[in-house]
């Protein structure tokens, strides 16, 4: 029956359900990018350091930066706005995927030394800011070398058996038996920051060892030792006070003076310095809650010869 027929009672009781759902609010639509928290959220992954090669005087994350593995040495990406040599020709939806399940714009497998595995759990919207901050870099034209892997490591069509044994991705989860500051420093290290991809060993097929996860390995990135980050008193930073890791996160200094080395210097320089300081004390607060993993990380022996 059409509603104007009905009874006057029964009309204004449908007319009365038709305002209701008029009124009742639809889906929030996703707020849009936002470059300047973008930029943020590049500080807080580190600055993206391995995409500039730095040693060289190379373009701002141009690529072109030698990163020696056990399996070969990978060559950075150029990810500048680029259209031929960049991410130009990429698609929002084409970044999100590459971070999220580690596919490029191609539908190819990128290797996991991009640490997708770890970004698969950043939030849709820090995706989005990144992204978005990542459009207005000024573009460079510079082809990417082609890496230089021994077989099978640089066999791209094994990548899908790979991940299918050591990937799940999954966004982060907050604990609700923590406090808030201690989940926004398990999102950002766990995720943004990465951590774990530098301070894990890996296995042979170059997957990170669980039951190691922090706890440093001689061949971290470059080929450099990356010290054991659990709360270890002799093996880790487990001596180390809530002030110290978070003035080291800001400064690059060791408690007892010295300054961090390599990458790591260069990724607090770039990157997390630039955090908020309640974002460097959560990340503080995050690490010291984590079990203590003994295990002494000593660099291998040089070769005779070697400088």
């Amino acid at each position: 029956m059409h509603p104007f027929r009905l009874p006057p009672a029964r009309r204004a009781w449908w007319l009365a359900f038709v305002l209701l759902l008029a009124a009742a609010p639809g889906p929030a639509a996703a707020a849009e990018p936002d470059p300047q928290r973008g930029a943020y959220i590049f500080r807080a992954s580190g600055g993206c350091t391995c995409h500039t090669d730095l040693k060289n005087g190379g373009p701002t994350l141009a690529g072109g930066r030698a990163m020696p593995t056990p399996f070969g040495v990978l060559y950075a990406t150029n990810i500048t706005p680029h259209r031929q040599t960049g991410l130009g020709a990429w698609s929002e939806a084409d970044f999100i995927r590459a971070m999220r399940r580690g596919i490029g714009a191609g539908g190819e497998h990128l290797f996991p030394a991009f640490p997708y595995t770890a970004f698969a759990g950043m939030t849709e919207r820090d995706l989005r800011d990144l992204w978005a901050y990542l459009r207005t870099v000024p573009p460079v034209e510079r082809a990417n070398r082609p890496d230089e892997l021994w077989p099978p490591f640089g066999w791209r069509f094994l990548l899908g058996f790979w991940k299918w044994l050591n990937f799940a991705p999954r966004p982060f989860e907050p604990d609700p038996a923590r406090s808030a500051e201690w989940n926004r420093g398990a999102y950002l290290s766990r995720h943004v920051a990465h951590c774990a991809e530098c301070h894990t060993p890996r296995d042979l097929s170059g997957a990170l060892r669980p039951e190691l996860r922090n706890a440093g390995t001689p061949s971290g990135p470059e080929g450099a030792l990356a010290p054991n980050i659990t709360p270890d008193p002799e093996t880790g930073v487990g001596n180390w006070s809530l002030t110290d890791m978070t003035w080291f996160l800001e400064t690059a200094l060791k408690p007892n003076g010295d300054d961090a080395q390599s990458l790591m210097g260069e990724v607090i320089e770039h990157g997390y310095r630039h955090m908020t300081p309640a974002d460097r004390k959560a990340i503080a607060v995050y690490y010291r809650s984590l079990p203590p993993i003994r295990n002494k990380v000593q660099a291998p022996p040089r070769s005779e010869g070697a400088p």
